[in-house]
């Protein structure tokens, strides 16, 4: 009968809340030797003369593990590597990892030639996985991306961008990255997004790193669902990098909050864009609700927009604000009215339409005109 042996190894770390400096060698040393002749292993924390093993700075990619260890020299010299390692092994690694598990699996379940399995798993291992990142770029200003995006920006390999970025923005990007615009505007020449679903997959399935750069936040009016729906079918794997939102930029630029509890509750985020066939949206109920209504690329339907929530209840006096090209240069900025609205000139996109967000000062002026449209609209 096989015997079984199994073997129990103990362990302590030592740690005072002090530096190595601070902490008597008598008192280290004794620590150490007494747990050497209990046969207890030790980590005496920044003392490397008196440790049998160290912890490793580790970088975790699913099943995959990197670990860093100076001996007890330098642990930040290990923290700096394993950030470092960190930005070359992004998540896709993770995803990568499994796939490679499957595939060793599956050909372990055939007859193939032993050195000829061993060479198409080290030809499978030298492959890349490819990744694409959805980034969402901000409304316009290059020190509004988050650190995160800045970052994999750096690392692209392929940029898919809109039309509406700013020159600043894409002059972040890798002099060695392929850039193409795919940018989607009203009434001209465009790419469809079928096509840019299709390269999306296809420079994801050569092994490339691909950002996917939008303006704002694409998960907000960006069409991000229909990409994640194209790269999981293809079984690319990708990951969201949220942006700024066009609406925070522009009530940035208008100098107003998006919420203010004296007015409502609410903040609704509407698009005048729909696909078709899409019903309008509940006006009635979102006049009701109070508070911020964002409405995104208004252009050329202030008139019908005003209009229609002026006819579900929000008075005319209702304060509104016109933000074009927020947080740029260019940045454009109208106070009216929900009445007036028709009356103003279309401003150039990327514009944004607030409606119902007042300054501080102004606040029981607003209370007053909600008031005041409520009973209208019960009568």
């Amino acid at each position: 009968m096989k015997s079984h042996v199994a073997t129990f190894i103990a362990g302590a770390i030592v740690a005072t809340g002090l530096s190595a400096q601070a902490v008597p060698k008598d008192v280290a040393s004794s620590l150490y030797q007494e747990a050497q002749i209990r046969g207890v292993l030790v980590n005496s924390v920044d003392d490397p003369d008196n440790c049998d093993f160290y912890y490793p700075a580790v970088v975790t990619r699913g099943d995959l593990q990197i670990a860093i260890s100076t001996a007890g020299h330098s642990p930040a010299l290990a923290q700096r590597i394993r950030i470092e390692l960190e930005q070359q092994f992004g998540p896709e690694y993770a995803h990568w990892i499994q796939r490679l598990g499957d595939a060793r699996r599956e050909l372990f379940a055939t007859d193939r030639d032993p050195e000829a399995r061993k060479r198409k798993l080290h030809e499978i291992a030298r492959e890349k996985p490819g990744m694409v990142y959805l980034v969402g770029a901000g409304p316009g200003d290059p020190e509004l991306l988050t650190l995160k995006a800045l970052r994999i920006l750096g690392q692209a390999d392929v940029v898919l961008h809109d039309d509406l970025l700013t020159p600043e923005i894409l002059e972040l990007v890798p002099s060695t990255a392929r850039v193409e615009c795919v940018g989607k505007r009203h009434n001209e020449q465009q790419v469809t997004q079928q096509e840019i679903n299709r390269r999306l997959c296809e420079y994801g399935a050569a092994g490339q790193t691909v950002v996917r750069l939008k303006g704002g936040d694409g998960s907000i009016f960006g069409r991000a669902s229909e990409e994640m729906d194209a790269l999981r079918a293809a079984g690319i794997s990708f990951a969201i990098v949220p942006g700024v939102t066009a609406a925070s930029g522009a009530a940035a630029a208008a100098g107003v909050s998006l919420t203010d509890r004296r007015l409502g509750s609410a903040l609704v985020f509407l698009t005048a864009q729909r696909c078709k066939g899409n019903p309008p949206p509940n006006w009635k109920a979102i006049a009701e609700l109070g508070g911020t209504t964002a409405i995104y690329m208004p252009g050329g339907h202030e008139g019908d927009l005003a209009r229609q929530l002026i006819d579900a209840g929000l008075a005319r006096e209702t304060s509104c604000f016109v933000v074009a090209s927020a947080s740029r240069p260019n940045e454009q900025v109208i106070e009216t009215t929900l009445g007036q609205l028709p009356d103003l000139p279309t401003l150039p996109a990327p514009a944004i339409l607030l409606i119902g967000t007042v300054r501080a000062k102004d606040t029981q002026t607003s209370l007053a005109h909600q008031n005041a449209g409520k009973e209208r609209a019960d009568h």
